[in-house]
């Protein structure tokens, strides 16, 4: 009784976001359609390594932790809320929005994170129109992948520096943000640019993303600082158990 109670907390949040979203379906992450066939190709034969190797990371720390999955669960309704909040950018091909993949990657470990992303982003492109299945492969390598290894990897640096909880999670917020929408201009100008130079496609279609990008990366920094910093003063056990800190940290 007690798994099932917790299997339909789980998926409140997630339905909450169909709910919210579901009245204006935006196209968001890369369009249906707006990358060619060997462009598409070419992202997805990146992206299948990470989110295999993601399933096998979930697979082992599920055998040493029963409660692991729960965690992830919650991680991955996390991330389709938050990325469920599309601004539309029509001279890029795709829109602007939130990724979540700073707060996962910090918490899961980035190989667990691209898992959920890819997750999220397959539901959004089943049901919601947002993405599409052709470009699945493009929005797991710049949020998922991408996303997540920039927030990871930039929280860990700070945190080795002494740098403080919130600022170590802002940072990694941003980061993630600013990260995948880098990594999107580059997968956009790649693909359609034909016979054209790269660079000023690449440089046209992200200044397209700076008024709508760089305050919501601000808005997710600050997202990931108050997960973070939550977290870390009512439940250090869960940051500890996810080795996001060590046991002497919660004592500073």
């Amino acid at each position: 009784m007690k798994n099932d109670n917790s299997k339909k907390l789980l998926l409140l949040p997630m339905l909450l976001g169909i709910f919210l979203s579901a009245g204006n379906a935006h196209a968001m992450h890369i369009s249906e359609g707006i990358l060619p066939f060997n462009w598409a190709a070419v992202w997805f034969v990146v992206a299948v390594p990470f989110v295999g190797y993601g399933l096998y990371r979930l697979k082992k720390m599920s055998e040493t932790d029963l409660s692991f999955k729960p965690l992830v669960g919650l991680m991955a309704a996390v991330v389709f809320i938050i990325s469920c909040m599309p601004i539309p950018v029509p001279t890029a091909g795709t829109c602007s929005h939130p990724c979540g993949t700073g707060i996962s990657g910090i918490l899961l470990g980035p190989a667990i994170s691209i898992l959920v992303s890819a997750v999220a982003l397959l539901i959004q492109a089943l049901f919601l129109a947002h993405g599409g299945l052709s470009t699945w492969g493009a929005d797991i390598v710049s949020m998922g992948i991408v996303g997540s290894f920039a927030g990871y990897f930039t929280f860990k640096a700070l945190r080795s520096m002494n740098v403080n909880m919130a600022v170590s999670g802002f940072m990694a917020g941003l980061f993630a943000d600013w990260a995948t929408y880098i990594t999107t201009s580059v997968e956009l100008a790649s693909g359609i640019r034909g016979d054209s130079p790269f660079m000023p496609l690449f440089w046209k279609i992200l200044i397209a993303f700076i008024p709508t990008q760089l305050p919501l990366g601000i808005l997710e920094g600050a997202m990931t600082a108050g997960m973070v910093v939550l977290l870390y003063k009512k439940r250090p056990d869960l940051l500890i158990k996810m080795r996001v800190i060590k046991t002497e940290e919660v004592a500073l």
